[in-house]
């Protein structure tokens, strides 16, 4: 019996392990099954190319003004160079660098002692010609009265020395008048309202009537001008525009990043500059915030006209292609075409198109870079602060970052 016993148990271990070999045979074969008949992942290519980000804007239709753009400078509206008429010691400044003052301000005194006392003379003198005046006159009328028993040599004599003397009180008064100019020179005040510069003579510094060092100078800025240049092919317009009424004219900076103030046209030159083909203009501003400064650079903007019907699309919508403009007009199916346009004039980040679209069509403002012809296109907000002809930079690196997150 143990014989047969241990006999059979090799045979039991062999059994055992065929079947686990054939277990596992079947899982292998049935994971290999599922392999084969399983659904193949999707890939990019199996989806089709991914949407465009771009933003989209309207083609729209109303009054578009027509603006001429120039640069200037800016001219103060008048210009005095303060010096003393008389000569003297400087008594007292009465002004601060830089101060705006007011005409009659007393900007300097100059030692009046001098100039009081002629005056005083002149008029001592005219009291005393006056006293003999009066007694000439008298005296002729008493030889008047006498008639022929005054000698008529005597009456004459006395006639001439009243008329000499007549003059004389006249010849005392033109020395007062001089002598009070004189005195009033000492007193250097304000001629206009402006702004004052460096001051060049300090208190105790003799000064003179000849000397060619201003104590001071006066710009006047309140109003002031800009003078500036527009082609010559301009100038039919602008004369058009200002016989008609009053021409706008807008101050920026020379970076068209800030408007400085609003006028208005003047003047246009009376003749036109053959060396460089333009026609100088100068337009007036209030300046009541001083933005304005004598001698500024700045850019001009003149509104010459108003067209009221223009149809017009963001500047940035416009590209340049081999074959002429191109605007991408997009389709109901969001699909991008390459429609040839014609343009006219341009403001405010918007540019007329006279041929190739119609009010209401929709078109690529930005992102083009990357759309062709026939792509599908997908709509990205332009950031909050952004405008059609404002910097593209916002938006387009908005654009640029949901292209990355799909």
């Amino acid at each position: 019996m143990r014989s047969e016993q241990g006999a059979d148990a090799p045979k039991r271990r062999r059994g055992g392990w065929l079947l686990a070999l054939a277990i596992l045979a079947g899982a292998g074969g049935a994971y290999a099954w599922q392999r084969e008949h399983a659904q193949p992942p999707k890939t990019a290519a199996s989806r089709g190319p991914a949407p465009v980000p771009v933003t989209l804007a309207k083609v729209e239709q109303g009054p578009l003004a027509v603006v001429l753009s120039g640069l200037g400078t800016v001219q103060a509206y008048n210009t005095v160079q303060v010096r003393s008429r008389v000569d003297g010691e400087i008594l007292k400044i009465g002004f601060r660098e830089g101060q705006v003052v007011k005409k009659g301000d007393l900007l300097a005194q100059v030692d009046p002692r001098q100039y009081q006392a002629a005056l005083d003379q002149a008029k001592a003198k005219k009291t005393q010609d006056e006293a003999n005046l009066k007694n000439a006159r008298a005296d002729l009328e008493r030889y008047t009265k006498l008639g022929d028993y005054a000698s008529r040599q005597q009456t004459e004599t006395q006639g001439a020395q009243v008329s000499q003397l007549t003059a004389q009180v006249a010849s005392d008064q033109a020395a007062i008048d001089n002598a009070t100019t004189q005195v009033s020179y000492a007193t250097i005040l304000a001629p206009i309202d402006g702004v004052t510069g460096f001051r060049q003579i300090d208190v105790g510094n003799i000064v003179n009537a000849a000397q060619q060092t201003a104590i001071v100078t006066i710009t006047q800025v309140e109003p002031i001008f800009v003078v500036y240049t527009a082609p010559e092919e301009q100038l039919r317009e602008v004369s058009k525009a200002l016989a008609a009424g009053p021409v706008p004219v807008e101050a920026w900076s020379t970076d068209g990043m800030a408007r400085l103030s609003d006028g208005r046209l003047d003047l246009v030159n009376n003749q036109v500059d053959t060396a460089t083909g333009t026609i100088r203009l100068k337009a007036s501003f209030a300046n009541r915030d001083h933005a304005l400064w004598p001698g500024l650079s700045v850019s001009t903007r003149m509104r010459t006209a108003t067209i009221p019907d223009a149809v017009t699309i963001p500047d940035d919508a416009v590209q340049h292609g081999p074959n002429g403009l191109y605007a991408f007009a997009v389709d109901d199916q969001m699909k991008a075409h390459m429609q040839p346009i014609v343009v006219g004039r341009a403001n405010d980040g918007r540019i007329q198109v006279l041929k190739g679209l119609s009010p209401g069509q929709t078109v690529v403002w930005r992102g083009q870079s990357r759309v062709q012809e026939g792509a599908l296109v997908a709509e990205a907000k332009p950031a909050a602060d952004a405008k059609p002809g404002a910097p593209a930079r916002q938006a387009d690196n908005a654009a640029l970052t949901q292209s990355e997150a799909r």
